[in-house]
């Protein structure tokens, strides 16, 4: 069956198209500007698997199946003279549809037929891609070898090229990724994290290892205190790439089973970390720290030293400059830091607690209110005559009100009822109604 030549800007001009066509005009590539051997490739590759393991950026649109807009594996045509997968096609003629897809014209004949010069096409296509991938991937993974195999024997700075270079490799091919934990490259590169490491070798270290998938082993041999030690003067004195680097890969050691809280219960770590929440202008930090104060706020002698660092003002004062990702784990933190008396009495005695809390209610998301409602009320309830009051002033009473009056989940309306309840104990019916108004809200 012929197939037609689409003009660039997406329509058919009725030209036949075939494989030494398509190899002439660019639509398939060869490589040495002979004959290209379908035959035989597609004996060997399933154009399936090809299509599936190859994450190409572009297809020649030809090869896509108008209907689903991925590439066909069994192209049939119609009677218009358009191209469909079978699937795609046979599925939409048994709603009852008569009429072609693309153009709607009117079927007089509703057989389809095996397009086999195009399905020849596409699977010499992948073909070439597919051969072409797997040569890289060869390379590459040949090339890390070579690398890990250098690390092994590596002094002073070669130690630091190789790494370098290993970084480079990693980044780049997602293969490479793989190919290091294959060859033991994870050990090799975690054995040179020691207390004598210098920072150029940890950070390369650091940014290998933090783009790997690690094994509970791996993960286990890095939280030894005094690799973890290292990842932390790094966090504070490195660059900013080593600092989130470094705030990434403790993050995922916290999340191992087991894991002992005294490797992050340093002021040096939570001092390193709040340096970069409050960062204003190398906010690429701010995401990866917060995740990791939110990881280990569920340490009560992290939570202590979190009050001692005074993170709880520091948190508080950057609240309204947060997007809402990192809003919400600011807020977790605080509203963790309520679970100890310190950390209430912290927040109670910083100024701009209750003003950030209660503009935030209804502002951002369900999960920001319920953090800012939980946050509210463990102040309130700390010192009731001297905080709701203010929160109050503020229209916090409007607010909850909106809160009990949504569709939000019945345990956050639960607990902004009985803040205020809490709230309206200090003023006559007639004065708290009067505040409850939402006109001064909004303003």
């Amino acid at each position: 069956m012929p197939m037609f030549q689409p003009f660039k800007g997406g329509g058919f001009d009725g030209h036949v198209i075939d494989l030494h066509t398509a190899v002439k005009d660019g639509v398939l590539g060869s490589g040495d500007g002979g004959e290209v051997k379908t035959a035989a490739v597609e004996n060997e590759l399933d154009l399936k698997t090809m299509i599936t393991n190859l994450e190409l950026p572009e297809t020649p649109s030809v090869f896509i199946c108008p209907i689903s807009l991925e590439p066909m594996q069994d192209p049939v045509t119609l009677c218009t003279g358009q191209t469909y997968e079978r699937s795609n096609i046979l599925k939409w003629l048994s709603l009852g549809h008569r009429t072609c897809p693309t153009t709607m014209q009117e079927l007089w004949d509703d057989a389809v037929t095996p397009n086999k010069t195009l399905h020849q096409l596409i699977h010499a296509w992948f073909s070439q891609k597919y051969v072409m991938m797997k040569k890289r991937s060869e390379d590459v993974q040949g090339r890390v070898i070579e690398i890990v195999g250098a690390l092994r024997k590596a002094k002073g700075k070669e130690k630091v090229h190789a790494l370098s270079e290993l970084k480079g490799v990693v980044m780049a091919h997602e293969i490479a990724k793989k190919s290091v934990v294959d060859e033991g490259g994870v050990f090799v590169i975690s054995s040179l994290l020691t207390p004598f490491t210098s920072h150029a070798v940890g950070s390369e270290a650091v940014a290998i290892l933090v783009n790997l998938e690690l094994d509970a082993v791996s993960k286990a041999g890095l939280m030894q205190p005094a690799r973890v030690s290292l990842m932390v003067d790094m966090l504070n004195d490195g660059s900013i790439e080593t600092k989130i680097n470094c705030a990434r890969l403790i993050g995922r050691l916290v999340e191992v089973r087991g894991f002992r809280a005294e490797l992050v219960s340093s002021h040096s770590l939570l001092v390193g970390l709040m340096r970069l929440v409050k960062d204003r202008r190398r906010r690429s930090g701010v995401s990866p720290a917060l995740a990791l104060l939110k990881s280990i706020s569920v340490h009560k002698q992290v939570r202590s030293l979190m009050v001692s660092v005074e993170a709880v003002p520091q948190l508080v004062d950057v609240l309204p400059c947060l997007g809402p990702e990192c809003l919400e784990s600011a807020l977790y933190v605080l509203d963790s830091l309520c679970s100890d008396n310190e950390g209430v009495t912290a927040l109670k005695d910083s100024v701009n607690t209750i003003p950030n809390t209660v503009r935030l209610l209804m502002r951002v998301s369900e999960t920001c209110t319920a953090y800012s409602v939980s946050i509210l009320w463990s102040v309130c309830r700390l010192a009731s005559r001297e905080c709701s009051s203010l929160a109050v002033e503020l229209g916090l009473a409007a607010k909850l009100l909106l809160v009990i009056q949504s569709g939000c989940d019945p345990a956050l309306k639960q607990r902004s009822a009985e803040l205020l309840k809490l709230c309206s104990l200090h003023y006559s019916d007639t004065m708290f109604i009067s505040k409850c108004k939402l006109a001064p809200t909004i303003q």
